[in-house]
């Protein structure tokens, strides 16, 4: 399952970048059809701050969406409501955010692949810069998931596993998608749409 995380307050743009514009559609449903691109076999979108207007930029998309009413609180209450909407027996998910419009369809089926050959525990891309998301984590590390609290993410986690030698690493070789957090990068966002390679499917993998 793919879950995309997309309930945050923008606070530092200042109006929901979930409805920002990129070829004419919300970037929160043109991040959301490029994931529907990959072979994920299903995928939840985590919503909460201006929920309703969220809701209705993606209703009719194949998904499901999952409102978070304790957004406010931070990314982890996001995380742990979207796997309180996996189905039992859902074997991995893969944790995407809906502000990287330039998210690769490829690299998510690359992280599945890897997840099925080595059945790692978590698979993540690593990118020139760095390791990136999304990242995909095997049902035995969701009790740990759910321990998460305040405004942060998993990354203490993939930092632990990666430590212990743990973490799968699929090697990438363009750059991550960028966050849009601020005016100045959705300026860069507008501007490399006119290129492209950053929203090319297929480029990149090692």
């Amino acid at each position: 399952a793919g879950i995309v995380l997309a309930a945050g307050r923008s606070s530092r743009l200042g109006r929901p970048k979930q409805l920002l514009s990129i070829h004419g559609e919300p970037l929160l449903r043109y991040t959301v059809r490029r994931t529907l691109a990959s072979s994920l076999d299903e995928i939840f979108v985590v919503i909460g701050h201006e929920a309703d207007a969220v809701h209705a930029a993606i209703a009719d998309l194949p998904i499901e969406v999952v409102f978070n009413p304790d957004a406010a609180l931070g990314q982890s209450t996001s995380v742990i409501a979207g796997l309180r909407a996996l189905a039992p027996g859902t074997e991995a998910a893969m944790f995407l955010l809906g502000d990287q419009p330039g998210i690769d369809p490829a690299v998510i089926d690359a992280l599945i692949a890897a997840w099925r050959e080595t059945s790692a525990p978590i698979v993540a891309p690593e990118y020139p810069g760095g390791i990136g998301n999304p990242i995909l984590f095997d049902h035995r590390v969701f009790p740990e998931l759910r321990t998460l609290d305040g405004d942060r993410g998993a990354n203490p986690i993939v930092r632990a596993y990666q430590r212990q030698g743990r973490l799968d690493l699929v090697p990438i070789k363009h750059s991550a998608p960028p966050d849009i957090d601020t005016e100045a990068d959705y300026a860069a966002l507008l501007a490399a749409t006119n290129s492209p390679s950053p929203f090319a499917k297929g480029e990149g993998l090692g």
